[in-house]
């Protein structure tokens, strides 16, 4: 086999490893039909990496085998503090005709963003590559989040579930807290900043009314139990890029109160983001998890949610 040969991305190699991201989404897509086609084209998948390369601070490498590019991994920085001094590989950002060769990349990659003190490394890889996610598990990452698909088609609903009013808002803001503390429990670990109450409510009262979302609750006796919001998937900060669906529901938020766990609350609310985006007319519903989080790694499953992208994460000196 001829000799790797790797060195720092550039401009001039993006055109190259646009085809290879093409080829990449192109493989996907046969695991996973519902995700874009446009991103098949190497044009389409030129732009996605013409912008990911033009992030601010972004960097990555490149391997060739005998003067032809076999792979490639490009990161750039979010400015957020919630996700530590970081370093993030989105679904853009990496494809391989060998996936031992994503490990010879990433070693290159990642001293420059140690050195810049990046010390926290995200990345999005396709779900249904068994062995290139085998390969940044031999690199330390383990798995922190899914992002997953399923067909807009209804089902039959469950609970008593309706769409909200302005008398839900009480309900509705004790719910916006619930998933955060839910999320700082073990296993998860990872709260993040939890708002107050009053905060919630004020946000509900000036967006209720909002036409771009679709927001639901559960009931039991009488009292709200749960809540869950639909959206079009662009309303979404995530779910960027190659695993951006064209035409897609988001099912974005989803909380039941923990007294009423385990009665089929969740299920009957996802159920509804369900049938509204197939009576909305979109083509699939999309949504998220964090894996840790034992509630929703089994319960949007159970509604037929196929894992499209993972996220795996490393801290550089822990």
């Amino acid at each position: 086999m001829p000799r790797t040969e790797l060195r720092p991305l550039t401009a001039a190699d993006l055109a190259a490893c646009a085809m290879l991201l093409a080829d990449r989404h192109r493989r996907h897509r046969i695991a996973q039909p519902l995700l874009s086609a446009r991103f098949e084209d190497a044009a389409a998948s030129l732009a996605e990496l013409t912008a990911a390369y033009g992030t601010p601070d972004a960097s990555g490498a490149v391997a060739y085998r005998a003067g032809v590019p076999v792979g490639f991994v490009l990161g750039a920085p979010k400015p957020s503090p919630l996700w530590g001094p970081n370093i993030w590989v989105e679904a853009a950002g990496l494809a391989v005709t060998d996936p031992e060769v994503m490990r010879d990349l990433y070693a290159a990659a990642a001293a420059r963003w140690v050195d810049e003190g990046r010390t926290a490394h995200y990345v999005i890889v396709p779900a249904h590559d068994a062995e290139l996610v085998r390969a940044w598990f031999r690199l330390g990452f383990g798995q922190q989040h899914a992002h997953a698909i399923r067909p807009a088609t209804a089902m039959p609903a469950g609970l008593s579930v309706r769409r909200a009013t302005r008398d839900d808002i009480p309900a509705l803001a004790q719910l916006d807290l619930e998933l955060p503390r839910h999320q700082g429990q073990s296993p998860t670990f990872s709260a993040g900043p939890l708002g107050t109450l009053e905060e919630a409510v004020a946000e509900w009262a000036a967006d209720i009314d909002n036409p771009a979302y679709a927001t639901f609750v559960a009931e039991a006796d009488g009292q709200v139990i749960g809540s869950a919001v639909g959206c079009a998937l662009e309303q979404s900060s995530a779910h960027l890029s190659l695993a951006r669906p064209e035409h897609a529901g988001f099912l974005g938020f989803a909380a039941v109160f923990p007294h009423a766990r385990g009665g089929g609350a969740g299920r009957a609310l996802g159920t509804a983001v369900i049938d509204w985006a197939a009576s909305a007319g979109f083509d699939s519903v999309v949504t998220d998890w964090r894996v840790t989080n034992l509630l929703s790694s089994r319960a949007w499953p159970a509604l037929g949610f196929t894992e499209t992208f993972l996220r795996l994460h490393r801290l550089i000196r822990y």
